[in-house]
């Protein structure tokens, strides 16, 4: 829980009040490995924060495939926020790559701490605002090389190469695993 109350006061202040008020909002969970946290053609129904594992935000294209869009890793939120906001339906996974351990909010405490705390507006829309630049900036980008986007993955995401399965990073980087591999062999 510490882990989840640090990362909240770097987009605002609390007092010691309004933070066990979270802390009493928010439940522990473990995840394990190929579990969904929220799935596509469902309504997301939680905000979670990872402490440990990561996630991945999976869609399958008009072909059947599927393609990772994302990857969230510790010490940070992970919802498909639109949706969660919007109430609607999801069109895509947000799958764990790993076992994991989060902290998550149901829809109705994520709403009251909006009803309790003065300033947990602006605190939570900073906090979204941050979760979804991080997803936006770290996107492949297409005109570039596959070396290259390997490097770049490598770089925005350096402890997750070796944690999580190779055809996930492949289909983010849109190669196949055999590219990938070579790729790989050639850095080496």
């Amino acid at each position: 829980m510490k882990e989840l109350i640090e990362y909240i006061l770097q987009f605002g202040n609390l007092n010691g009040q309004q933070i066990n008020l979270i802390q009493k909002k928010a439940t522990e969970i473990q995840l394990h490995k190929d579990s969904y946290f929220s799935e596509a053609g469902k309504t997301p129904s939680q905000v979670g924060f990872i402490i440990e594992g990561v996630i991945r935000g999976c869609y399958y294209n008009n072909k059947g495939e599927e393609i990772t869009r994302c990857f969230v890793s510790e010490n940070s939120l992970v919802v498909d926020y639109v949706n969660f906001e919007a109430n609607t339906s999801s069109s895509e996974y947000l799958q764990a790559c790993t076992d994991c351990k989060l902290i998550v909010f149901s829809k109705q405490n994520w709403e009251e701490l909006s009803h309790t705390i003065v300033g947990w507006d602006a605190i939570k829309n900073k906090m979204v605002q941050s979760c979804m630049y991080q997803k936006s900036r770290k996107g492949p980008v297409v005109s570039q090389d596959a070396t290259t986007r390997y490097l770049a993955f490598l770089e925005n995401y350096p402890s997750l190469s070796n944690r999580v399965l190779l055809a996930h990073v492949a289909s983010y980087l849109g190669v196949t695993q055999q590219s990938l591999s070579r790729i790989r062999n050639n850095i080496r």
